[in-house]
């Protein structure tokens, strides 16, 4: 989904700008008060590269295949070179046999990879957001994550992680920290998702 997209689904005019009009209709629209609407749309805007990358790039070098996943290639064994620049066959080899997937034979990596706002990735996830919303076409099509569903997949993210509870708390430097861990998994690009929030804030508070 493009930030364009988004602001034709909720109503305003689609000029691809993240500003505050679009940020306040994006908030009605989904029903958050401020302080969620701060964290959820800085975490996603930082997490989907500015509202611009909603599928995941899996276009790596042999390099970058044994640096960032040795397990599966350099300590495995596995000739890197094979997979080089080739998202599929990447995919289906290091999302193989986990959250819910079949081997590297089924496919499953590459049709159940990282998609949406916050990256919904693996089968089992897909199943759980399919049940959520009542929606099973998108085990069929799961390229609905990346497309009109990708705030949705989010919203159910923040609702399965109860990270709602943490955006209760308030916008401040520690409750952004917290998010930024839950999300994360650690602090990777905190300072921008803590402007992001405090910015967005500032447009809805």
């Amino acid at each position: 989904m493009s930030l364009k997209a988004l602001q034709q689904k909720i109503g305003v005019t689609a000029d691809g700008v993240f500003g505050p009009g679009t940020m306040k209709a994006a908030m009605a629209y989904y029903k958050m008060t401020p302080e969620r609407a701060a964290h959820f749309f800085a975490q996603t805007a930082h997490e989907s590269g500015g509202f611009k990358a909603f599928s995941e790039n899996l276009n790596y070098s042999a390099d970058g295949l044994n640096k960032i996943f040795p397990k599966y290639f350099k300590n495995a064994g596995r000739d890197a070179t094979a997979y080089a620049r080739n998202p599929e066959k990447i995919a289906n080899v290091v999302y193989a046999s986990r959250m819910g997937n079949g081997d590297t034979a089924s496919g499953d990596g590459w049709k159940y990879r990282g998609r949406g706002a916050l990256q919904l990735t693996g089968k089992s996830n897909y199943q759980n957001l399919a049940n959520h919303l009542n929606n099973q076409e998108i085990m069929t099509n799961p390229d609905l994550v990346a497309n009109e569903l990708s705030f949705e997949s989010a919203i159910f993210f923040f609702d399965r992680n109860k990270l709602w509870d943490i955006a209760d708390k308030g916008v401040n430097k520690d409750t952004i920290l917290l998010m930024t861990k839950r999300i994360n998994g650690g602090t990777h690009g905190l300072a921008d998702r803590e402007e992001k929030t405090l910015k967005y804030y500032s447009w809805v508070k």
